[in-house]
């Protein structure tokens, strides 16, 4: 539901910053989805010559250091990142709100004991607590997908309790409490409805963070393991060849470049027209 009455289409069509994000989120996508299908060559397939230029007639993206298609690299590497930073974040949203709603409603010895637990855990910074759970559990998929999700349920806590806390007060949640309705069902049937502007904003916003700690934990050598193909991993091995094959670095950047700018764009876009700060999704991490 779109504050202001504002359809997707009006939206599109007023926001050309929103129309280029959207369309650019939709791309990358469906190449995702369809990748398997798109790639002429298997991602870890020894296809050709190493390193050889774009533009070659069997390999129109040129090969990496071993002789694998880069453009079948490039399309594979994008549905893991993205994989894992959805799934993560969709994990850590959906869990966050409930808490966030929940801890709003109840208030009291609950709401405490949940902030204090967010507040703990953003003390820690980022990129030490997901390098810390990937050292300690492994480099698989899963594993990176739960440590995304855990890193950033605090901050979708905070985030939608702060708007939750505006909707506790008003006169609809009075009523469901006169009508005898249980906790459980002014939770998910009167608040979560009413913040649910919020969490698709802050889905949105933090699955661009977790876009690029995915790929900079794969360059880091703590995220996915080769010969998977990953963004991040692949600007990493391809640092050692900068010179002689720049197009190694390049490539998987600008892939994840227009994949972060085109959900930026695109949640700035939404906010705008629901009213709200996008830019908050941000704060408390």
């Amino acid at each position: 539901m779109l504050a202001n009455d504002k359809s997707l289409y009006s939206i599109l069509t007023h926001s050309p910053g929103t129309a280029i994000g959207v369309a650019l989120v939709t791309v990358h996508l469906v190449v995702a989805l369809f990748a398997p299908m798109l790639v002429p060559y298997g991602p870890t397939q020894l296809a050709g010559a190493p390193l050889l230029a774009p533009g070659q007639a069997d390999f129109v993206l040129g090969t990496d250091a071993i002789g694998r298609d880069y453009l079948s690299r490039l399309l594979m590497g994008g549905r893991t990142s993205i994989t894992v930073a959805m799934l993560g974040v969709f994990g850590a949203v959906i869990l966050g709100t409930f808490f966030a709603v929940s801890a709003a409603y109840i208030g009291g010895v609950y709401d405490d004991v949940v902030m204090r637990i967010v507040d703990t855990k953003l003390s820690i910074p980022g990129i030490l607590f997901v390098a810390l759970f990937v050292v300690g559990f492994g480099r698989s998929v899963t594993v990176l997908t739960i440590v995304i999700g855990l890193s950033y349920f605090p901050g979708a806590v905070r985030t939608i309790r702060s708007q939750a806390m505006t909707q506790v007060p008003l006169a609809y949640v009075k009523a469901a409490r006169l009508r005898g309705e249980s906790v459980l069902s002014v939770i998910f049937r009167e608040l979560t409805p009413n913040v649910i502007e919020v969490v698709v904003i802050e889905f949105a916003i933090r699955t661009s963070s977790a876009i690029l700690i995915v790929s900079a934990l794969s360059f880091l050598g703590l995220g996915i393991s080769p010969p998977t193909p990953d963004w991040g991993l692949m600007v990493s091995e391809g640092v050692s060849h900068i010179y002689a094959a720049p197009w190694l670095i390049l490539m998987p950047a600008i892939f994840i470049s227009t994949l972060v700018v085109g959900l930026n764009f695109a949640s700035d876009g939404l906010a705008n027209a629901l009213g709200l700060d996008a830019a908050r999704g941000l704060q408390g991490g």
